[in-house]
């Protein structure tokens, strides 16, 4: 920050929107995970650290990070290496109807985990039209399924760049006699390296930590760490195991984190260099046959197979053709398998959905506001660079760790007499914890593109600060919050890891709802659980084209 009266002013200013965002995660994410596991090593009112050796000493212990580091590993490869050739078609190549294929891949993005889960097992069960290869409940059915809820983050993150990088260079390189793939592994691929690492912490973070998907397609029989403290903490009320389980995941992640992190620097420098460069290469099937061949297959096998099968399960009522899953949603399921139906699950999903989009946004846009600063000091930017990292946490914290914090923290806090556990704002909050990282991912790169000339320029003129945010930064991140608006909306609404600890049977949301109706026997409750996962996959597909469209050509990580 400068120095005199103004630098002064401009730093109090600044600390005070950054207030906002640091009291809000604070109160609602460090303190109950603290808290939660803090219990865990806290016996009869001394430290007790012995859990550690008694968890880290046990065969399961392992099996069950070993299964996770797997799991991580095989599906950010293979979402590598299906996603790049998407990248390049859909980001490096114009054809028509590109922008709508953008963001169809996106769709799988957002569906709730719960709903993919039910979709890979109508596709994969022994009834299902893959049943012969005896894919169910198997390692790799969840691979697969991580991959299709991934690989848009892949096509997302590395053809932002891969637009954007200067064709010439690989255009001399073909010029000196390297062939096509010669020019791919020698030009293209090193200057898409930041991207490429970006995309693999990501995919990495979140296929390590799924939840809902390992739930319904793994079960047990492949436990992670985070399906294991869910089932230590509400199972076995063992706070002590999966205390040491969160540090454990907490390590993993934060490993990932740091990857992410150091990549994303990279990749936003190239973005700089390069953001004047705009790709004019027309699709050609004879020269791009081999892209167009792999991303027309991920297409039609793994994202769109799966997603019409469930509906036509949705469908099929004995051996016949029937709305009958449909008229049951009225219902609350055979032997009243649920406290609300599901048309009342998704009004309930809506209204909290709305609410948490609400917070999520207007403190992920203070954040990447704040971050997108570009102080002088070295102060300013130490402090900068430690409140992106700290708002990027509740990605690798388990969200079942948050929601379960929630419930010991949150009776009476700080000694008011408020006992926000029953209150209604509890499973919103929650859920804007787990949207706004994206959110400020979404926002943030655009923010950080704004030449700040622009900004000197206004303030010499004589504009205020909130003139200069007004006039300046206002009209340019305003598709980028647009979007991410939509995406925190439609993330809200398939949340499950945290709002399964928090909603009660009467607020049960559409993601709850449909797990209770995966897990109660009777075709008639199977049948609701795919009309209502129909639902709730057209509702957030619908939210994310809407927003999509509000992009326009910003180019946010995700």
């Amino acid at each position: 920050m400068g120095k005199g009266p103004a630098g002064w002013r401009r730093a109090v200013a600044w600390s005070t929107l950054a207030a906002v965002p640091v009291i809000f995660l604070v109160f609602f994410f460090a303190w109950p995970v603290t808290a939660l596991v803090g219990r865990g090593f806290i016996a009869d009112g001394a430290l007790d650290l012995t859990g550690f050796w008694e968890v880290l000493s046990t065969p399961r212990t392992w099996r069950l990070v070993g299964i996770t580091l797997g799991q991580g590993l095989v599906g950010t490869v293979v979402s590598l290496l299906l996603g790049i050739p998407g990248a390049f078609v859909l980001y490096r190549c114009t054809f028509r109807g590109r922008t709508f294929a953008r963001a169809l891949i996106t769709v799988p993005f957002v569906l709730p985990t719960v709903v993919v889960g039910v979709a890979f097992r109508a596709l994969l069960a022994s009834s299902g039209p893959l049943g012969f290869l005896g894919l169910d409940g198997t390692f790799t059915a969840i691979v697969l399924a991580l991959v299709f809820f991934n690989y848009s983050v892949v096509v997302r993150t590395v053809g932002g760049l891969w637009q954007q990088l200067d064709p010439r260079v690989e255009q001399a390189a073909r010029a000196l006699g390297a062939s096509p793939l010669r020019a791919l592994f020698t030009v293209t691929l090193p200057a898409l390296t930041p991207a490429i690492l970006s995309a693999a912490a990501v995919v990495f973070l979140f296929c390590s930590t799924a939840f809902g998907t390992v739930m319904v397609l793994g079960g047990q029989g492949y436990g992670t760490i985070e399906t294991e403290i869910w089932m230590q903490t509400v199972q076995f009320l063992d706070l002590r195991t999966a205390a040491v389980l969160s540090i454990l995941q907490l390590l993993i992640v934060g490993a990932a984190l740091t990857v992410s992190s150091w990549a994303r620097t990279k990749r936003e420098t190239a973005l700089h260099l390069q953001s004047a460069t705009t790709s004019v290469n027309p699709l050609k099937l004879s020269s791009h046959w081999a892209s167009i061949l792999v991303t027309a297959l991920v297409a039609i096998v793994l994202i769109g197979w799966p997603l019409v099968n469930l509906v036509i399960k949705s469908l099929r009522v004995g051996d016949g053709w029937s709305l009958g899953n449909y008229r049951a949603l009225a219902s609350t399921g055979g032997r009243n398998a649920l406290s609300v139906t599901v048309w009342e699950a998704t009004r309930i999903s809506l209204q909290t959905a709305f609410v948490a989009a609400l917070i999520a946004v207007g403190i992920g846009a203070l954040v990447a506001f704040v971050v997108s600063q570009r102080p002088k000091s070295r102060q300013g930017k130490r402090a900068i660079s430690l409140l992106d990292a700290a708002f990027m946490l509740p990605l690798g914290v388990s969200a079942v760790t948050v929601g379960f914090g929630f419930l010991i923290t949150l009776d009476r806090p700080l000694g008011l007499n408020i006992d926000l556990r029953s209150s209604g704002l509890l499973v919103p909050i929650a859920q804007a914890v787990v949207a706004i990282p994206l959110v400020v991912r979404t926002v943030l790169p655009v923010m950080r593109a704004i030449d700040p000339r622009q900004r000197e320029a206004a303030a010499t003129m004589g504009a205020p600060p909130w003139r200069v945010a007004a006039t300046v930064d206002w009209p340019i991140a305003a598709r980028a919050l647009g979007l991410a608006t939509g995406m925190a909306f439609a993330v809200s609404m398939g949340e499950f890891g945290a709002t399964s600890f928090l909603s009660r049977p009467e607020t049960a949301t559409l993601p709850i709802v449909i797990f209770r109706l995966i897990g109660k026997p009777g075709a008639e409750n199977y049948g609701m659980a795919l009309a209502a996962s129909v639902i709730l996959a057209v509702l957030t597909s619908a939210i994310m084209l809407l927003a999509e469209r509000l992009r326009g050509n910003t180019s946010g990580e995700f």
